[in-house]
């Protein structure tokens, strides 16, 4: 029988890594899901991010992608902040 989750590895980098202190986590989600999903979640466990959520790029097996792109298992989700400084 199919699972109803789909699992994805979620890379974080900048404020989001300080945020959890480590550098990747995985999160389930139910097919068909978004990536932008993932970044609600990591938003309701660390509201303090907030202020990233309109700034925040998102990358799917390390190519640039639509929040809109939906999940598939096994992706690696890669949320890109913007890098300060410069």
């Amino acid at each position: 029988m199919m699972s109803n989750q789909i699992t994805v590895t979620v890379k974080l980098f900048a404020a989001y890594q300080e945020a959890y202190g480590v550098a990747e986590i995985e999160q389930q989600f139910p097919p068909q899901t978004p990536v932008k999903a993932v970044l609600d979640e990591i938003l309701k466990e660390h509201p303090q991010l907030e202020q990233w959520r309109e700034v925040t790029n998102f990358g799917v097996n390390l190519d640039f992608v639509s929040p809109k792109t939906i999940l598939k298992d096994g992706d690696e989700v890669v949320l890109i902040p913007p890098v300060s400084g410069g």
